[in-house]
């Protein structure tokens, strides 16, 4: 049961606690019930979410009870961002993102056997709850300077846009779940983000205030590249989502692929289940072979599995290889070359494909019709992986993918989509 403990920190996955020997100790009595909490703020989780889905089925792997919290009730208010108020979505949205986003979350957890998860939602116990009840049973046990001083909501009150009493309440209402799961589960254990840790300890607060008993707290890091953005925040979508039609497989595929050397150890750790010392040579093959970026293919393959599945990696490995002439495009489905260019570029033409030179010049591979003509004369342009001869010939329209897309390529690496439109 403690070896999880050690895996996690060797892994980079335990930035805060509460205390840890103590912890330690409790998991060596056996199993213990945990929980982590999702709040539906939106129709589908993030890549952020994804650290801690999987550090919750990595404590169930070691043979503890998960409870994973979909936030039916937290949902309708939303954590206090540092910068602005949430806008207030509509009973019956937040329904639909609580059903969309237990959707993702239950294929990563196992609900049989002894230590089966649960599936719960706060709006349960808080539904019901009449105003007076709760600030009598648990408002009385928040103070409200302990409450200020918390990051997030200190950030809000120091800007202009202040904080509504609303968003204020939202640590109350968390640590209300960590109590109520608590008593009905006998729940020990809360994970979640760094980030959260101000409405982590609301929890363990008001356990210690009302039961006189201990709760503990493990805290994720917060990912972030060199330059010190959020991971996943650079994508065209707003964010890398779990949700296949908010980012494709292949969009998702490619993110990882592209990762920086200095951090394909450290995503590896976090977000793949091999072992150790797969990991450790993965991270030996990159500091001697970086072109060949082995770890960031294992890496991408592995965490598209977990999301999306085997036929789904399967095809966008194919399609990755395929872009770039090792593979036949025409074998590709049509949704997974459109999501494909789609990353790409796609330049549409309506009615009728101009001549090559202008297609290269149009979809932005070259900087001119005559930069497009002495890019054809070198051998350096393809279309749908075959080289082109003559710059001013047509494209047969039976040259068309699925009837509609071509793919540019000039040199190497360069890629660019082409749609006929009807």
């Amino acid at each position: 049961m403690t070896d999880v403990l050690d895996d996690l920190q060797w892994r980079g996955l335990i930035a805060l606690s509460t205390d840890l020997d103590a912890l330690r100790a409790e998991l060596a009595r056996g199993p213990i019930t945990y929980y982590c909490g999702f709040d539906p703020t939106a129709p589908s989780l993030h890549v952020g979410n994804l650290v801690q889905i999987l550090t919750v089925r990595r404590l169930q792997l070691a043979g503890n009870k998960p409870l994973a919290l979909v936030g039916g009730a937290t949902g309708l208010i939303g954590d206090p961002r540092p910068e602005s108020e949430r806008t207030l979505n509509s009973r019956e949205t937040v329904a639909g993102w609580v059903d969309r986003i237990r959707g993702q979350i239950e294929p990563f957890l196992d609900f049989d056997g002894p230590n089966a998860a649960q599936m719960v939602n706060n709006l349960d116990w808080t539904e019901g709850l009449m105003a007076l009840d709760f600030l009598r049973d648990i408002g009385k046990h928040f103070r409200v300077n302990k409450m200020i001083a918390k990051e997030a909501v200190s950030a809000r009150l120091n800007s202009d846009a202040g904080i509504s009493y609303t968003e204020f309440s939202y640590q109350i209402l968390q640590g209300m779940d960590f109590l109520e799961l608590f008593r009905r589960y006998g729940c020990r254990l809360q994970t979640g983000g760094s980030d959260q840790w101000g409405n982590l300890t609301a929890g363990t607060d008001l356990i210690r205030r009302v039961t006189g008993e201990s709760g503990h707290l493990l805290a994720t890091p917060l990912i972030t590249n060199a330059a010190g953005e959020k991971f996943g925040k650079s994508t065209g979508g707003g964010g890398l989502w779990l949700d296949p039609e908010m980012t494709s497989p292949y969009a998702w595929y490619q993110y990882f692929v592209n990762a920086e050397d200095a951090m394909v150890g450290q995503l590896l750790r976090i977000f793949t289940f091999l072992d150790r010392e797969e990991i450790l040579a993965l991270e030996k093959e990159t500091a001697e072979r970086p072109a060949a970026r082995i770890a960031q293919r294992r890496l991408a393959e592995e965490v598209t599995r977990l999301v999306h599945g085997e036929e789904e990696t399967r095809a966008v490995i194919e399609a990755s290889k395929a872009l770039f002439g090792r593979g036949d495009l025409a074998a590709l489905p049509p949704t997974t070359l459109r999501a494909a260019l789609a990353e790409a570029g796609v330049t549409a033409f309506p009615g009728a494909l101009p001549p090559v030179t202008d297609l290269f010049k149009e979809a932005g591979l070259a900087s001119s019709r005559g930069d497009a003509r002495r890019t054809i004369t070198e051998g350096g342009a393809y279309i749908n992986n075959v080289r082109v001869t003559d710059a001013e010939g047509a494209v047969p329209e039976d040259a068309l993918l699925h009837g509609r897309w071509l793919v540019l390529r000039r040199g190497k690496k360069t890629i660019a989509g082409v749609e006929l439109v009807r």
